[in-house]
Order: C-alpha cells, then sequence, then structure tokens
C-alpha cells in the first residue's frame, strides 16, 4: 500500500487531525537568517493591553543574546552567578530542562553576559561564549560534544565588547568568525570541530559583532560577513576571499547582520555612519563590487534589518524608517517607535524599542506609510536597555530582558 493511500486513510478516521506544522526560530534571525517568519495566522492587531502573556522563565542569567526555539524546546545564553551557559526551558511553560556551563561569566555595566543565539541542528546545538569559547553540545541532554577556543587555537582577534556572532551551519560545516590574520573567517566540521579551512582576509581585519550569512551569488556559494572595516565574501569551497566593500564600516562596532538579495548586498552601521548597498557581479574568480548608493537614513546600530517585498525596514538611530532596497529612496520615517530591533511575520513588524520601559510595537509592513497596529510595555523591565531581539515562532511572540524570557501568545483565534 502506498503511502499516500496510508496518509489518505488515516485522513478518513474519526477524530483524527494531523499535526500541526511547526514554524521554529532554530538560530539567530530564524530559520533563513533573514529575521522572518514563514507563520501565518497571527494576530493583525492587538487589544490596547498587548498580547495575552503565556509564560514566564525567570534565572536564565545575565545576557542580551535572544533565544532560539527548536522541537519543543527553547535555548538560550547567560552568565548565572559566575557561569557562562547554555539553558533549555520547555517550549510549553517554560520549566528548565538542563543547563550546560563553557566557562567562567565575562561583561558588565550596559553589556553583562553572552550576546550570541544558539545554533540547532537536528540532536546537536552550537554556542559561543563572549569570550570566544565555542562549543557543541547535545540538545537532549547538555552534554558536550566538542570544544574549540577561538583566542587560543586561532589566534582570534574581536573588539572591545568581544565575541556576538551566532554560528552558521551550511551542510555538514559550521561557520565561525575567530577574526585571526591567519582565521579570519572559519569552517569547522560541525561533527568534530575540526578545521576544514581558514581564510585571511586582506587589510588586517578581525571579528566585530555581526554574524555571518550565506549566499548564492551567479553560481558561487559564499559566506558574507561584517567586519571592522568592511564587509567581505569568501568562497564556501575553500574560504577563498572573493571581494570587499568598505564604506558600510565604521571605526567602533559593526553590528548589523548584512542582507544579500539578487546580487546586491546591503549593510550598516552606526556613530554617525549609515548604510550602502552594493552590486556583486563575477571577474574571474573574483567579484566586482558597485556601489548602487549610500544613504545618510538608515544608521542602524544592532537592531537589525529586514527585507519585505522589495523594501527594507529598520532603526536609523531613533527612527523606524523604510527605503525602497534597490534606489535607497526613503518612503518613510516614524519616531514614534524610537530605536529598537526588529523582525517580521504574516505582514507585520515586530519592532522593539530598546529604552526606558521598551515599548513593543506591531506595524504593518506598509511601504507607503508607518501604521501602527499595536503597542504595549513588557512586565518585569530591567533598568538596562532591550538590547535581545524580539523572535516569532508557532505562535507566541519571544522577549528577552536579562535574567527573565518572556512568552507572549500572538496567534489570532480561529
Amino acid at each position: 500500500m502506498s503511502k499516500a493511500v496510508l496518509i489518505a486513510l488515516a485522513l478518513s478516521l474519526p477524530g483524527f487531525a494531523p499535526p500541526a506544522e511547526r514554524f521554529d526560530w532554530p538560530q539567530w534571525q530564524g530559520v533563513d537568517r533573514d529575521a522572518k517568519s514563514r507563520e501565518t495566522g497571527l494576530l493583525k492587531t492587538w487589544p490596547a493591553e498587548g498580547p495575552a502573556l503565556v509564560w514566564k522563565a525567570t534565572g536564565l542569567g545575565i545576557a542580551h543574546g535572544t533565544p532560539s526555539i527548536a522541537a519543543g524546546h527553547v535555548y538560550s545564553m547567560g552568565n548565572r552567578e559566575k557561569d557562562e551557559v547554555v539553558v533549555c526551558l520547555d517550549e510549553n511553560g517554560g520549566k528548565e530542562l538542563w543547563t550546560a556551563t563553557l566557562g567562567k561569566g565575562k561583561g558588565g555595566g550596559d553589556d553583562p553576559g553572552p550576546r550570541s543565539t544558539p545554533t540547532v541542528d537536528g540532536d546537536v546545538l552550537y554556542a559561543l561564549g563572549r569570550g570566544g569559547t565555542l562549543v557543541c553540545l547535545k540538545v537532549a541532554d547538555g552534554k558536550e560534544v566538542w570544544r574549540r577556543e577561538f583566542r587560543k587555537e586561532f589566534a582570534g582577534r574581536v573588539g572591545g565588547w568581544e565575541y556576538s556572532e551566532s554560528p552558521l551551519v551550511d551542510g555538514d560545516r559550521l561557520i565561525v568568525t575567530p577574526g585571526g590574520t591567519s582565521a579570519t573567517i572559519a569552517a569547522l566540521d560541525k561533527k568534530t570541530g575540526a578545521a576544514v579551512w581558514q581564510s585571511s582576509i586582506p587589510d588586517d581585519q578581525h571579528a566585530e559583532y555581526s554574524s555571518i550569512i550565506a549566499a548564492d551569488v551567479q553560481g558561487t556559494r559564499q559566506y558574507i560577513q561584517f567586519l571592522n572595516r568592511s564587509v567581505v565574501g569568501v568562497a564556501a569551497a575553500d574560504g577563498k576571499f572573493l571581494w570587499s566593500f568598505a564604506k558600510p564600516a565604521n571605526k567602533t562596532a559593526n553590528c548589523s547582520t548584512p542582507i544579500y538579495s539578487e546580487d546586491h548586498v546591503f549593510a550598516a552601521s552606526a556613530y554617525g555612519n549609515g548604510g550602502g548597498l552594493a552590486k556583486l557581479s563575477k571577474d574571474g574568480e573574483l567579484f566586482r563590487v558597485e556601489e548602487v548608493y549610500f544613504t545618510k537614513k538608515m544608521k542602524n546600530h544592532h537592531g537589525g534589518m529586514v527585507l519585505v517585498d522589495g523594501h527594507l525596514y529598520g532603526s536609523d538611530e531613533g527612527q523606524l524608517t523604510c527605503l525602497e532596497f534597490k534606489t535607497g529612496t526613503v518612503k518613510w520615517q516614524a519616531r514614534q517607535p524610537g530605536k529598537g530591533s526588529i523582525c517580521y511575520a504574516d505582514g507585520r513588524l515586530y519592532y522593539r524599542n530598546e529604552g526606558g520601559k521598551g515599548p513593543v510595537f506591531l506595524v504593518e509592513a506598509n511601504p507607503e506609510k508607518y501604521v501602527e497596529a499595536g503597542r504595549f510595555e513588557p512586565t518585569d523591565r530591567t533598568k538596562l536597555p532591550s538590547w535581545a531581539h524580539p523572535v516569532i515562532a508557532n505562535g507566541k511572540l519571544y522577549l528577552r530582558d536579562q535574567d527573565v524570557l518572556l512568552c507572549y501568545d500572538v496567534k489570532a483565534a480561529r
């Protein structure tokens, strides 16, 4: 009997309900690393008090990193007492299931603890500590599979705020940015942690605070990363340096993840700089970079940007801004949401103000005008900035605030 016939018979049984489709968020910026969820059927507007709080988890450890959600579990990082840890929670209720220690915790002031997001890949996850400790853990119980030390093993170098990258899984490899002279970017065997290749980037560049994305550009798969002096591309096959685009970089901190679409790369930074779009074209074994435009209207610090239907949305310092991606034309700017972080789902932007009481906004992804569909102030705000990005997974909105993780129901009633 064929599989199709068996499925048809099962569906005909009284009371049978097929399992609900999952919309996990298993790594930094979601499944495709573009800050977008594929989920639909979410609330189009919020009540005055905001969406319903489903559960609250406390004691996660101090941190600014976002959670990842996969296969019924929630994973996060933090400084718990003197240790830097990875914590696993039950997606239904937030109960703690296990904790794994990377080493001694680091950081203080407004930016304590780790900023990375664990990357879940099947039965393991990968997590990078602030000091450069990279671990592979079993998702079932947190048991360590392997670890690497960026500074000791790769002569790693990073800016003064230390490592903030979230590792990228691509096939059988794990792609990371130690920042060393001979290992600026590295591909590791994801099962063992052994180096597959190490890429040296010209101009003595080192790691900053962005995370790598993968892209297929005119037949060449490559990894795109924002370093201290430029956005760069290296070949996925062997790490060969392919191109660089310097204008989006500032001299203080380059944080936001680059955006790639149809042979074009956009990257932006703050501290008075801005953002630029470059077109990539193949030139022999390397690539030619042609600047399309550069704008002061997207001075994006670390809140990230999202590309929706040919338009780029993100924080230009204290204004939520919409740009036409291919031209840089400003469609609108709104001061109401202030400076913050962003993600997208089901026609809406989820925007988290980073300061004060840290309101969260629901905004139409509308390139013609700013249309607000709701806002609320999360409970239990700390005095520290809300730098952790919002996360959408399986009908829930997750907001990390240092030691606390809040889970809100944003699924529309059927």
